[in-house]
């Protein structure tokens, strides 16, 4: 045992037995490299032989300071690091921030910005969910599903790619709208996904759904009582697994969805399995929405023509003077928000994401901070392992799926 592992050790003894500082159950390091933590997470793990007596996550191998980073930019600049926090999530995190700027500032958003809005941030759920499937089934052998789980995101990120330029950190969507309108090939290119994707669901359940190991795996497995995720804070598809029916979009609208007829898939198994069966009925759910959002998607501007907080259109910079200057003071000044604090949330893939954001009456925000749902949902593990075998942790690590930089801030 090295140095670093002792003074580690000594932080957990409050946390472990009597009988692991005797010699009697052995304690052992999983992570913070390894292939199914999901990222770089170290779990001190207690065990009686192979049985699982205690479980720690020790995090913050991934600290990056966005909060602090963002602190330090205009609040127009400071967009681009929510990017990078729950990189399965590129979208939603922009929109939970920029709903949180459009908050602080009053500032309107057109119905076609927020039509598109919710067609790329269910088609980021799917994505999130499809590697999470993916991830799933290699941890439990099941290697085809890796492929062909990451077959059908390529298309949602060629989509992405299509209204933005780029793949993952898009920084599409803007305080007030968006940086821009989607191109004329982007309605084919959804509708051609929405139609393909049903089928490529029902191969993943034939796969995996009655498969007999997939079923001794995982039923029965990392059962997290309703009152003990409550007490966490989980939320997402972790906590509707265990019968609680709680979705932000649903219970606390935002960006329209209550227009959208959709379901909340809920079981009261508690189990892994139920994990698994409420994230692919997600999708489904997901494609409804992205295809009802298409159907009404309204004609007229992508942006609040607030010119305070929004800058002018491209098309004017060079005949404009006056556009030109509003564009460079944005850009370089940013603009003022109110002396005032607002928390804004929306659903992720992972459960309720907010953005706490404080201004103090100058261009950058004095306050920045993220409620992640990464970190709380983690928080329950030693909770559901305790008990079980270690070859079972994988498996319940990989339901509980977790994404470092949302924990690690």
């Amino acid at each position: 045992m090295t140095q670093i592992e002792e003074v580690n050790v000594d932080q957990f003894k409050r946390l472990v037995s009597e009988r692991a500082l005797t010699g009697e159950t052995m304690l052992l390091n999983m992570g913070p490299q390894h292939p199914s933590t999901h990222g770089v997470l170290r779990l001190l793990l207690e065990l009686d032989g192979e049985t699982i007596i205690n479980a720690i996550p020790d995090i913050g191998y991934l600290h990056t300071g966005v909060e602090k980073n963002m602190e330090a930019k205009t609040y127009v600049k400071a967009e681009v690091m929510s990017d990078r926090l729950d990189y399965m999530n590129n979208l939603g995190n922009n929109l939970a921030y920029c709903m949180a700027v459009e908050k602080l500032v009053d500032l309107d958003v057109p119905e076609r910005a927020l039509a598109i809005r919710v067609i790329l941030t269910e088609l980021e759920r799917i994505n999130s969910h499809l590697v999470w499937v993916g991830t799933f089934g290699l941890d439990l052998a099941a290697m085809s599903m890796f492929l062909y789980a990451f077959r059908e995101r390529e298309k949602i990120l060629d989509i992405k790619e299509l209204v933005s330029g780029q793949r993952m950190m898009t920084t599409y969507f803007r305080p007030g709208g968006l940086w821009r309108d989607v191109p004329v090939e982007f309605e084919k290119a959804v509708r051609d996904f929405i139609h393909y994707m049903p089928k490529r669901i029902d191969e993943y359940e034939a796969l995996l759904t009655k498969n007999p190991l997939f079923l001794d795996r995982l039923l029965g497995i990392g059962i997290l009582d309703p009152a003990v995720a409550l007490q966490h804070g989980v939320t997402g598809p972790m906590l509707r697994a265990s019968g609680v029916n709680w979705d932000l979009r649903k219970v606390r609208p935002y960006m329209g969805y209550e227009q959208y007829d959709f379901n909340v898939p809920v079981s009261t198994e508690c189990d892994t399995y139920a994990r698994y069966l409420v994230r692919v009925q997600e999708m489904r759910e997901s494609l409804k929405i992205v295809e009802q959002a298409l159907n009404k998607l309204p004609i007229g501007p992508i942006r609040s023509d607030n010119r305070k907080f929004v800058p002018p259109p491209r098309a004017e910079l060079g005949v404009s003077m006056e556009a030109l200057i509003h564009h460079f003071k944005l850009w370089t000044e940013g603009f003022p928000a109110p002396d005032a604090d607002v928390y804004q949330a929306v659903e992720s893939p992972r459960g309720e994401l907010g953005v706490l954001l404080a201004g103090d009456g100058g261009p950058k925000p004095r306050r920045v901070h993220w409620r992640t749902p990464s970190f709380d949902n983690l928080s329950v593990l030693p909770h559901i392992v305790k008990g079980h075998l270690v070859a079972d942790l994988i498996a319940i690590l990989a339901s509980v799926d977790i994404v470092l930089g949302d924990i690690d801030r």
